[in-house]
């Protein structure tokens, strides 16, 4: 293998329903928001790296009343010494560990929300991120 992730924690965590008015609203319309997903990547050591997967929501429109929910999970990893080539290294951070970790950052970004009362929130099981890494070298 090209890399191995050595630790991975929750590094920030945000979570705020304003008021019982926005949370009921909330509730009726979940569907008024999407989900953003931002990768960025810190060098810790030579060969050590810091990956932060961030997920949030955003309203669809400007004119509701906000929650504001982040989740920003990192991720360790060493990469083997073989590995020299900038690309593979990019592909490393932006597919492969995303593509690991995702689940498992789906499942406490889920907890989170089903924990605050709202039972049928809906955050895609898988995410392409092949296909994310796509879009961005053509933009």
């Amino acid at each position: 293998m090209s890399y191995k992730i050595i630790g991975k924690y929750i590094k920030d965590l945000d979570f705020k329903i304003p008021n019982p008015k926005i949370f009921s609203s909330l509730s009726k319309s979940i569907s008024n928001y999407k989900i953003n997903i931002d990768i960025r990547s810190n060098q810790v050591k030579e060969r050590i790296i810091e990956i932060e997967t961030t997920l949030n929501l955003t309203p669809v429109k400007d004119d509701i009343e906000k929650i504001s929910t982040k989740i920003i999970f990192a991720t360790i990893i060493e990469l083997s010494e073989k590995i020299k080539d900038k690309k593979e290294i990019e592909k490393i951070i932006l597919i492969n560990v995303p593509s690991e970790i995702y689940p498992e950052l789906r499942k406490i970004f889920v907890f989170v929300f089903e924990s605050s009362g709202f039972k049928d929130i809906k955050i895609s099981n898988s995410v392409d991120f092949q296909k994310l890494y796509n879009l961005r070298k053509i933009q």
